[in-house]
C-alpha cells in the first residue's frame, strides 16, 4: 500500500527504502508526516526483531509502546529509514530510527520503545507448528 521496500534487516539493524508517490506527500509535495512516522516505526520495529530468527519456536513480535519523531528538513524523492536496536531486554526493545534524503541529509529522527509479544494466529500467519 505504501510501497515500503525492505532493503536489510538483521543484527539489530534494518534499511527501508520508499519512493515518494504524489498520493504520500502534503500540500507541499513533501512527504506527510504521518508517512515519515510510519516508515520510522516499520524500520524500528524490523531492528527491534532483527536478532529473532523467523519460523522459530521463540520468535517474536513487537507493539510499539512510545516513539518521538523530530522532524529536520522536508522529505523528497526517494527516501532511505535506518533502524538501529539500541537496548533490549527479554521483553523491551528500545531503538532509533532517521530518515534520510538522496543526497543523505537528515530529514527526520526518531526514538521507539518496543514491547516483544508472541506473534498470534491469523489468516495470514497460521501457528507455528512446535511439535517437531
Amino acid at each position: 500500500m505504501l510501497g515500503f521496500e525492505l532493503v536489510s534487516c538483521d543484527a539489530g539493524r534494518a534499511e527501508i527504502a520508499l519512493a515518494l508517490r504524489e498520493e504520500l506527500t502534503n500540500s507541499r509535495d513533501m512527504a506527510h508526516g504521518g508517512v515519515s512516522m510510519t516508515l520510522l516505526d516499520v524500520v524500528m520495529a524490523h531492528a527491534a526483531r532483527s536478532p529473532n530468527q523467523p519460523g522459530h519456536p521463540e520468535s517474536h513480535g513487537v507493539v510499539t509502546i512510545e516513539m518521538k519523531t523530530t522532524f529536520m528538513r522536508p522529505g523528497t524523492g526517494r527516501l532511505r529509514a535506518l533502524g538501529h536496536l539500541v537496548h533490549r531486554t527479554p521483553t523491551m526493545a528500545f531503538c532509533e530510527g532517521t530518515i534520510v534524503n538522496e543526497s543523505g541529509a537528515i530529514v527526520a529522527q526518531s526514538t521507539g520503545t518496543f514491547k516483544y509479544v508472541r506473534p498470534l494466529p491469523t489468516r495470514r500467519h497460521p501457528p507455528l507448528d512446535t511439535a517437531t
